[in-house]
């Protein structure tokens, strides 16, 4: 019988529909998130809470189990940490297999702050002595339309940088791929959309695909600050979000990789493609 895979998230975009692509292929599922009730209903898949925050909940969460899918926690203040526990207790769990959801350019001083946190993350894996692979993921081309407020401005220190954006279901293919093979034991990849392109480009393009109008207003860094000052968020949170422009703007995040259509066989999805999946605008 096929070892059991456990896939934390499983409520979220990545998580929910990596767990239903398994599902179709007949992988016995351990669905795992902090509450119950929000995780798919899947015929035949067990459930588990997981609390990252409580290193207690991850042992029995993880029992029995060989492989386990790490999508990382919502950013905190402290999620290296919360994240450097629950990779210990996996390895206490006799967990064999960890393939985690990291970030492209995981590093401790990247400039998007928020992936420091997966470097560190990375490492505790690599410590833990368990066998593992990255998917490094880029932004989300999901959520690019998000970057833009309620009179379709996006506003940020990105200047005229690039970003390979991927979409959420592409990264989700991925992962079933890695997660239904032994073939890539040790290996990292890079996940990006087929081309890099700027934030003004992408105004440009939801324009005319969403059907109302956006732009891209550059900032200083001084003037992202102000600007977001309003929302009275701690300081961790505000240097997540403007380093999000500034790494675009450094070109951080410009690299394309084939690591998509490689591991999936499909090519990977055109921000524009994506765009058109949503509904029209007005």
């Amino acid at each position: 019988m096929p070892e059991t895979i456990a896939i934390s998230g499983a409520s979220g975009h990545i998580g929910g529909r990596v767990a239903r692509i398994l599902a179709d292929s007949g992988t016995p599922l351990r669905l795992l998130g902090r509450t119950l009730d929000h995780l798919p209903s899947i015929q035949g898949a067990t459930a588990a809470v997981i609390d990252y925050t409580d290193p207690n909940t991850v042992v029995p969460a993880l029992d029995g189990v060989r492989t386990f899918f790490f999508v990382s926690a919502t950013e905190s203040a402290d999620r290296a940490a919360q994240q450097t526990a629950v990779v210990r207790a996996a390895a206490a769990a006799d967990v064999q297999r960890i393939v985690y959801l990291s970030f492209v350019g995981a590093a401790p001083d990247c400039t998007f702050t928020f992936g420091r946190d997966h470097w560190y993350t990375e490492q505790a894996i690599r410590e833990s002595g368990l066998d593992f692979t990255f998917l490094r993921d880029n932004q989300y081309q999901d959520i690019i339309p998000h970057f833009a407020d309620a009179d379709g401005v996006i506003a940020g220190p990105a200047g005229d940088g690039k970003v390979a954006a991927v979409t959420r279901a592409d990264v989700a293919d991925c992962a079933a791929a890695v997660l239904t093979s032994t073939a890539y034991t040790g290996e990292t990849f890079d996940l990006t959309g087929p081309r890099a392109f700027t934030l003004p480009a992408a105004a440009a393009e939801m324009t005319e695909i969403l059907g109302r109008p956006y732009r891209f207003v550059d900032q200083t860094v001084e003037q992202a600050y102000d600007t977001r000052a309003s929302y009275h968020a701690p300081q961790w949170e505000v240097d997540g979000w403007v380093s999000t422009y500034t790494a675009i703007a450094q070109g951080d995040l410009a690299q394309v990789s084939d690591a998509v259509p490689s591991l999936t066989g499909h090519p990977a999805t055109d921000f524009t493609d994506y765009l058109a999946t949503l509904p029209k605008q007005s």
